[in-house]
């Protein structure tokens, strides 16, 4: 006899069986707005087919899967030999497989690359964040590799290539290749001066042997690996392959993989080189600047992931109280909830369209060599690295809490999202490295700041919230007195004057206005949920509500 206790009701059904893409207003506006209109259908059918992938409920399993059965290291073989490889499951190949055949990382040959790959790395990134570390690595390897035009042309065709080749083979034998970096070490961590590992020359030009370590190495079953070290003449940049051109392995020496908060499906790693071969990239003693067009192609794909990172909490949030019921109706109907869901999606819609204007910049000065952009990023990069990935944690928080006990469990994914969503504040430099960034490029570089408030002043007069706050951070920039100590206060006002600027510009009415009174307009408490009540939040809300 089987018992009955009770009829499961009011559950929300998953999110699942939708387009990521074509499901989210802001991403396919903010296409539109930048690509060229002769690249636009063609980008809107590539990103609609990985969104289609990235809302099935096979790639959703992949993710799942992915985390669930971490990477696992072999040091050795059954017989005693160093083997030095990582064992990820199969799910982790099928997501990269997809992401690279997507171009994830080809955004330096093709018109619009970058606004394109970008859209695309935000769509994959709401399947699974962890693969998102080798492709942004990869993508970001290219300009520094293109400082030595022998190895660029080596590399760069299997790098932007859109095969995804695992297993550890000579280079000259796969169509395609990922690539890591290793910067930090245990002494240094940011302090990438303070490295110890040494570069010893050999007799062939530009080759030469490493001796030392690298406290975080990620990815490491990568192709090849971007690296610093200590060369005759300072600190020098070199590339270091897994495989040797003959077929046997390079000295690459994995002690152990970092047990993280998140990240799961990522393997991070801790290396020692010892003899280990590598090439030159770029002059001696100039490693760091070599090496800075990949910190800040690496550095927005921060950005874009946080940013992808608050959709999908804002998507899932959204979706459970369209279908979830309480208290005599529907709980996206409820003003407080409406409140929080609105103040959410103002977070989310301020760091995508932010996410995707540095994408469009970098565009420009791919394509026309546009100093003027190439001075807004200089400022913009470090300052949205600062802004967007912190409010990332919270954003996920919040979310998690509008599923109630079920967004603590689990199978919601939300769970997930939270244990991600800290990640990107400390990859490539945590907050206050990217404050004093800013603060470098203000005293050093006095065009950033000029293209940077001509990128805001395109808003001045539109708005009288967005022009208070914009006369109060000149106020504050004028002022140098004791900056070091309130650089992140001067780099939040930044952002979010550039925030406002971009949404009173591009935004509907009702986005612009709530974003301008409470992140300008001082209208706002400490926690979600506190947006003046006067607002149009119903249009907000209604806008983050992922399409069918």
């Amino acid at each position: 006899m089987t018992a009955s206790t009770h009829t499961v009701t009011n559950q929300v059904p998953p999110l699942v069986g939708y387009d990521v893409f074509t499901g989210d207003r802001v991403l396919t506006e903010g296409l539109e707005r930048h690509a060229s209109p002769e690249v636009l259908d063609q980008a809107r059918s590539e990103l609609s087919a990985l969104g289609l992938e990235a809302g099935s409920a096979r790639a959703q399993e992949w993710g799942t899967l992915a985390n669930e059965n971490p990477p696992k290291l072999r040091t050795h073989d059954r017989y005693g030999n160093r083997i030095d490889e990582v064992e990820f499951h199969p799910a982790w190949h099928q997501l990269l497989d997809r992401a690279v055949s997507a171009g994830l990382t080809d955004a330096w040959g093709r018109p619009d690359g970058h606004l394109r790959r970008a859209a695309g790395f935000y769509v994959w990134t709401q399947a699974e964040a962890g693969n998102g570390c080798p492709l942004s690595m990869t993508h970001a390897a290219v300009p520094a590799l293109r400082t030595e035009p022998e190895l660029a042309a080596e590399w760069e065709p299997r790098l932007t290539s859109h095969r995804y080749e695992p297993g550890l083979r000579p280079a000259a034998e796969k169509a395609g290749a990922l690539f890591g970096m290793g910067m930090t070490e245990k002494q240094g961590g940011s302090d990438v001066r303070a490295n110890t590992t040494a570069a010893k020359p050999l007799d062939a030009d530009g080759e030469y042997l490493l001796t030392g370590h690298k406290w975080f190495c990620s990815a490491p079953m990568c192709d090849g690996f971007l690296v610093l070290a200590q060369a005759p003449a300072g600190l020098t940049c070199f590339l270091v392959p897994r495989v040797l051109p003959d077929g046997t392995r390079n000295v690459f020496l994995i002690q152990r993989l970092k047990e993280k908060l998140g990240n799961r499906s990522n393997a991070s790693s801790e290396v020692e080189f010892d003899g280990t071969w590598a090439r030159r990239v770029g002059e001696e003693g100039r490693g760091v600047r070599t090496i800075i067009e990949m910190v800040a192609a690496t550095r927005v794909d921060c950005v874009l992931g946080s940013a992808a990172l608050m959709r999908q909490s804002v998507a899932q949030a959204v979706h459970h109280a369209a279908y979830r019921s309480a208290f005599g109706g529907e709980l996206i109907d409820k003003p407080l909830m409406r409140n929080v869901l609105a103040d959410l999606a103002l977070e989310s819609e301020a760091a995508t369209t932010l996410a995707l204007r540095l994408a469009a910049a970098q565009d420009a000065v791919q394509s026309t060599g546009s100093e003027a952009e190439r001075a807004f990023l200089r400022l913009a990069v470090p300052t949205a690295k600062y802004w967007v990935t912190k409010r990332c944690t919270p954003v996920a928080a919040e979310a998690l809490e509008c599923l109630g006990g079920n967004g603590y469990v689990e199978e919601s994914g939300m769970p997930r999202l939270l244990r991600e969503s800290p990640l990107n504040s400390i990859w490539e430099g945590s907050g206050n490295v990217q404050a004093l960034d800013v603060l470098r490029a203000l005293q050093r570089e006095p065009e950033a700041l000029n293209a940077f408030l001509q990128e805001v002043g395109g808003a001045r007069g539109a708005d009288h919230r967005l022009d208070g706050a914009i006369k109060d951070l000149l106020t504050e920039l004028a002022d140098l007195n004791g900056i070091e100590a309130r650089a992140r206060r001067l780099v939040e006002r930044m952002a979010l004057v550039l925030q406002g600027s971009l949404l009173v510009r591009w935004a509907p009415p009702a986005v612009a206005d709530a974003f301008c009174a409470s992140r300008l307009g001082g209208d706002w408490g400490t926690a979600f949920g506190t947006l003046p009540h006067s607002l149009d939040l119903e249009s907000v809300v209604t806008r983050a509500r992922a399409a069918g």
